[in-house]
């Protein structure tokens, strides 16, 4: 337990501890190249102090790229580590040019302004993380904190002779303000950033839980389908045989030549349930899916379907189909399923249509009959769980349907994808 919180802990500020390090590379990169620029342009002579200033910096980078490294005292300070590297980048900076003006002779390169200027690349990583992990209150304090600190030393350790503060101090003000705003601008941009992160995990949170209802409710129309599938079948059936079993036994003693012609009439009868049975529970399965593929199992789906019903098929599939998603082929195969018992329980049609069709964007199921058909508008409770059903199941992949009829002239359900 202890380490997986310490592992939580220390995650919390994984992006911070990365940008320390960046920044800290980055710092030491800039600093060598500032000795270098020195060198060049031949001020190398009368410049130990400024190199002293430099090497003070680079210390500053190297410290925070230590601390980013040491794990352990980061968990332990946990919420105090940023203020404290916020601390080291913006108050050691303005305490090493005190000890470089006050251990060295006078260099103009060391002068308040050219100091300031020098280092500017850590405050601004110093804001950034400020607007990174704070409000924007804590960003207004902190550079009021800073512009002060600024002034004091422009005021205290300004160089000797005559020259002018006018020029330090409108830097240090210009390089507050600027600051300033770029720190409030990401700060304000973090925010907006955050706020649609949440909106997106709340839109998240709420599109799996609608999924997990439409769900539960395909599911719960499915069981309802078979319910009622069982019952026209199973239930039928068996009551059919207890009827000509009763017959039979009254008809044993009397005639048994009878008996036996009620015999042969419900084993008929006894077959064709349990024949029924076995389709309705293979029906639970996708197993025609997963056996024969999509284009197959939708062949096989209507011409058994209208084998058992008498219908005439006309059934137009491509010779192949592109690959979909195991969701996708469920549904299609689950809506045709549901529209062809539609068309053999309540259309009483002669010729039942299938038509399916694919593209690179589009998959379009037509299942269509030549009954009795209904009036969309005024759907009776066995259509309308029907119908639900499959525009749940559309639902759930992305679909929609689409269902046209009129009274005496048949019935289209499409399923567009």
């Amino acid at each position: 337990m202890d380490y997986t919180d310490n592992m939580h802990k220390s995650n919390k500020y994984a992006d911070v501890v990365l940008l320390i390090r960046f920044a800290a590379i980055l710092w030491v990169a800039y600093l060598i190249s500032l000795v270098v620029i020195t060198n060049l342009t031949g001020r190398a002579d009368d410049s130990s102090g400024l190199f002293f200033y430099y090497a003070l910096l680079g210390a500053v980078a190297l410290i925070c790229l230590g601390l980013s490294f040491w794990t352990r005292l980061q968990l332990e300070m946990q919420r105090y580590f940023v203020p404290l590297i916020v601390a080291i980048i913006t108050v050691l900076p303005i305490i090493f040019i005190w000890i470089s003006n006050r251990s060295f002779p006078p260099n103009r390169m060391l002068d308040p302004q050219n100091s300031l200027l020098t280092g500017w690349p850590f405050l601004l990583v110093a804001f950034l993380l400020i607007a990174w992990k704070y409000k924007w209150p804590y960003m207004v304090i902190i550079t009021l904190s800073i512009t002060v600190l600024n002034f004091a030393t422009i005021w205290i350790f300004r160089p000797p002779g005559d020259m002018p503060l006018e020029g330090p101090l409108t830097f240090a003000l210009i390089q507050a303000v600027v600051v300033l705003a770029v720190g409030l601008s990401i700060s304000y941009l973090l925010t907006r950033l955050r706020r649609q992160q949440r909106y997106l995990e709340e839109a998240n949170t709420l599109t799996r839980h609608y999924a997990s209802t439409l769900d539960q409710l395909a599911t719960s129309r499915e069981r309802n389908r078979l319910a009622r599938e069982l019952h026209d079948t199973l239930a039928h059936a068996m009551s059919g045989l207890s009827v000509q079993l009763e017959t039979i036994d009254a008809y044993w003693d009397v005639d048994r030549t009878l008996a036996k012609t009620f015999l042969e009439t419900a084993l008929k009868t006894a077959r064709s349930g349990n024949e029924e049975t076995r389709r309705a529970l293979k029906s639970l399965r996708a197993s025609p899916l997963e056996d024969l593929g999509l284009v197959q199992a939708l062949r096989t789906l209507s011409e058994g379907a209208a084998a058992r019903a008498g219908l005439k098929v006309d059934i137009s599939l491509p010779e192949t189909c592109e690959i979909l998603s195991p969701d996708v082929e469920q549904s299609v195969y689950r809506v045709a399923q549901e529209a062809i018992t539609n068309v053999i329980n309540h259309a009483r049609a002669t010729h039942l249509y299938l038509t399916l069709s694919t593209t690179h964007s589009k998959i379009t199921l037509t299942v269509k009959d030549d009954g009795v058909g209904f009036d969309t508008a005024k759907t009776n409770q066995t259509h309308q769980f029907g119908l639900t059903g499959m525009k749940e199941r559309a639902h759930l992949c992305g679909g929609e349907i689409f269902v046209l009829s009129q009274p005496g002239s048949g019935t289209t359900i499409k399923l567009t994808i």
